[in-house]
Protein backbone atom coordinates (compact mmCIF):
# COMPACT_ATOMS: atom_id res chain seq x y z
CA UNK A 1 0.00 0.00 0.00
CA UNK A 2 1.30 3.44 -0.85
CA UNK A 3 1.69 6.22 1.68
CA UNK A 4 -1.08 8.14 -0.09
CA UNK A 5 -3.44 5.16 0.24
CA UNK A 6 -2.63 4.83 3.95
CA UNK A 7 -3.33 8.53 4.49
CA UNK A 8 -6.74 8.13 2.83
CA UNK A 9 -7.59 5.16 5.00
CA UNK A 10 -6.73 2.51 2.42
CA UNK A 11 -7.23 1.93 -1.27
CA UNK A 12 -10.29 3.46 -2.89
CA UNK A 13 -12.74 0.80 -4.05
CA UNK A 14 -13.79 0.48 -7.68
CA UNK A 15 -16.70 2.90 -8.12
CA UNK A 16 -17.03 2.84 -11.91
CA UNK A 17 -20.55 2.94 -13.30
CA UNK A 18 -21.62 -0.03 -15.43
CA UNK A 19 -24.12 0.08 -18.28
CA UNK A 20 -27.03 0.53 -18.21
CA UNK A 21 -27.03 3.69 -16.10
CA UNK A 22 -30.16 5.43 -14.84
CA UNK A 23 -30.01 9.17 -14.21
CA UNK A 24 -32.35 10.88 -11.76
CA UNK A 25 -32.54 14.66 -11.38
CA UNK A 26 -32.92 16.27 -7.97
CA UNK A 27 -32.89 19.90 -6.78
CA UNK A 28 -31.29 20.49 -3.37
CA UNK A 29 -33.79 21.87 -0.85
CA UNK A 30 -32.94 24.03 2.14
CA UNK A 31 -33.58 21.12 4.53
CA UNK A 32 -30.76 19.15 2.85
CA UNK A 33 -28.14 21.68 3.96
CA UNK A 34 -26.23 22.22 7.18
CA UNK A 35 -25.16 25.40 9.00
CA UNK A 36 -22.37 25.93 6.44
CA UNK A 37 -24.94 26.01 3.61
CA UNK A 38 -23.77 22.78 1.98
CA UNK A 39 -25.57 19.45 1.70
CA UNK A 40 -25.10 17.61 5.00
CA UNK A 41 -22.94 14.54 4.40
CA UNK A 42 -25.54 12.11 5.79
CA UNK A 43 -28.11 13.34 3.27
CA UNK A 44 -26.04 11.85 0.46
CA UNK A 45 -27.27 8.43 1.63
CA UNK A 46 -30.82 9.62 0.96
CA UNK A 47 -29.73 10.69 -2.54
CA UNK A 48 -28.28 7.22 -3.11
CA UNK A 49 -31.59 5.71 -2.04
CA UNK A 50 -33.43 7.96 -4.52
CA UNK A 51 -31.14 6.83 -7.30
CA UNK A 52 -31.50 3.15 -6.42
CA UNK A 53 -35.28 3.36 -6.07
CA UNK A 54 -35.63 5.00 -9.48
CA UNK A 55 -33.17 2.53 -11.02
CA UNK A 56 -35.41 -0.33 -9.86
CA UNK A 57 -38.53 1.39 -11.13
CA UNK A 58 -37.11 2.29 -14.56
CA UNK A 59 -34.88 -0.73 -15.24
CA UNK A 60 -37.01 -3.51 -13.79
CA UNK A 61 -40.49 -2.03 -13.57
CA UNK A 62 -40.45 -2.85 -9.85
CA UNK A 63 -40.83 -0.73 -6.77
CA UNK A 64 -39.48 -1.42 -3.33
CA UNK A 65 -43.12 -1.59 -2.22
CA UNK A 66 -43.73 -4.51 -4.59
CA UNK A 67 -40.68 -6.35 -3.25
CA UNK A 68 -41.92 -5.76 0.29
CA UNK A 69 -45.33 -7.13 -0.62
CA UNK A 70 -43.54 -10.29 -1.78
CA UNK A 71 -41.85 -10.46 1.62
CA UNK A 72 -38.42 -9.37 0.32
CA UNK A 73 -36.49 -6.54 1.96
CA UNK A 74 -33.13 -5.19 0.76
CA UNK A 75 -31.31 -3.63 3.71
CA UNK A 76 -27.93 -2.04 3.10
CA UNK A 77 -25.06 -4.20 4.34
CA UNK A 78 -22.22 -1.96 3.14
CA UNK A 79 -21.98 1.71 2.18
CA UNK A 80 -19.03 3.70 0.86
CA UNK A 81 -19.13 7.34 -0.24
CA UNK A 82 -16.20 9.41 -1.48
CA UNK A 83 -17.00 13.12 -1.28
CA UNK A 84 -15.31 15.23 -3.96
CA UNK A 85 -17.03 18.64 -3.81
CA UNK A 86 -19.96 20.30 -2.05
CA UNK A 87 -23.52 20.64 -3.26
CA UNK A 88 -25.43 23.73 -2.13
CA UNK A 89 -29.01 24.87 -1.72
CA UNK A 90 -30.90 25.01 -5.05
CA UNK A 91 -28.22 23.10 -7.01
CA UNK A 92 -29.67 20.79 -9.63
CA UNK A 93 -28.03 17.40 -9.19
CA UNK A 94 -27.93 14.27 -11.31
CA UNK A 95 -27.78 10.95 -9.47
CA UNK A 96 -26.39 8.32 -11.85
CA UNK A 97 -26.98 4.75 -10.67
CA UNK A 98 -25.90 1.40 -12.04
CA UNK A 99 -25.98 -2.19 -10.90
CA UNK A 100 -22.33 -3.19 -10.56
CA UNK A 101 -22.78 -6.85 -9.64
CA UNK A 102 -25.18 -9.31 -8.13
CA UNK A 103 -25.40 -12.77 -6.63
CA UNK A 104 -28.36 -14.95 -5.76
CA UNK A 105 -28.92 -12.88 -2.59
CA UNK A 106 -26.99 -9.59 -2.98
CA UNK A 107 -26.97 -6.51 -5.18
CA UNK A 108 -24.21 -3.90 -5.39
CA UNK A 109 -25.00 -0.48 -6.86
CA UNK A 110 -22.56 2.22 -7.94
CA UNK A 111 -23.45 5.91 -7.96
CA UNK A 112 -22.10 9.23 -9.18
CA UNK A 113 -23.67 12.47 -8.01
CA UNK A 114 -22.87 15.43 -10.24
CA UNK A 115 -23.91 19.07 -10.40
CA UNK A 116 -25.96 19.55 -13.55
CA UNK A 117 -24.77 23.12 -14.25
CA UNK A 118 -21.08 22.27 -14.62
CA UNK A 119 -20.99 18.45 -14.62
CA UNK A 120 -18.70 18.43 -11.59
CA UNK A 121 -18.48 15.13 -9.74
CA UNK A 122 -19.60 15.74 -6.16
CA UNK A 123 -19.61 12.18 -4.81
CA UNK A 124 -18.96 8.62 -5.94
CA UNK A 125 -20.39 5.77 -3.91
CA UNK A 126 -21.50 2.18 -3.69
CA UNK A 127 -24.04 0.32 -1.62
CA UNK A 128 -24.44 -3.42 -1.15
CA UNK A 129 -27.82 -4.91 -0.26
CA UNK A 130 -28.82 -8.39 0.89
CA UNK A 131 -32.23 -9.93 0.31
CA UNK A 132 -33.87 -10.87 3.60
CA UNK A 133 -37.32 -12.10 4.54
CA UNK A 134 -39.56 -10.34 7.07
CA UNK A 135 -37.76 -12.20 9.87
CA UNK A 136 -34.39 -10.81 8.78
CA UNK A 137 -33.11 -14.13 7.40
CA UNK A 138 -31.17 -14.20 4.14
CA UNK A 139 -33.28 -15.31 1.21
CA UNK A 140 -32.93 -15.50 -2.56
CA UNK A 141 -33.89 -12.58 -4.73
CA UNK A 142 -37.27 -13.19 -6.39
CA UNK A 143 -37.04 -15.45 -9.45
CA UNK A 144 -38.47 -12.80 -11.80
CA UNK A 145 -35.83 -10.29 -10.69
CA UNK A 146 -33.02 -12.87 -10.99
CA UNK A 147 -34.11 -13.62 -14.57
CA UNK A 148 -34.06 -9.89 -15.38
CA UNK A 149 -30.56 -9.59 -13.92
CA UNK A 150 -29.24 -12.57 -15.89
CA UNK A 151 -30.62 -11.62 -19.30
CA UNK A 152 -30.55 -7.85 -18.86
CA UNK A 153 -34.24 -7.48 -19.63
CA UNK A 154 -36.39 -5.44 -17.28
CA UNK A 155 -39.55 -6.94 -15.86
CA UNK A 156 -41.43 -4.38 -17.98
CA UNK A 157 -40.18 -6.09 -21.15
CA UNK A 158 -38.04 -3.19 -22.36
CA UNK A 159 -34.84 -4.43 -23.99
CA UNK A 160 -31.86 -4.33 -21.63
CA UNK A 161 -29.24 -1.68 -22.17
CA UNK A 162 -31.70 1.10 -22.96
CA UNK A 163 -31.17 4.06 -20.72
CA UNK A 164 -34.32 5.63 -19.39
CA UNK A 165 -34.56 9.41 -19.69
CA UNK A 166 -33.73 11.34 -16.51
CA UNK A 167 -36.58 11.14 -14.03
CA UNK A 168 -37.75 13.92 -11.73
Amino acid sequence: MTAAARNRGGPTPDLALREPVHRHSYRVIYGDTDAAGVVYYGNYLRLLEMGRTEYFRHRFGLSYRQLGEEGILLPATEVYCRYKASARYDDDLVIATSLARHTRVTLRFHYEITREADGRLLAAAFTTHAAVDRNGRLTSLPEALRRCLEVGTPATGRPGGKEAPPSR
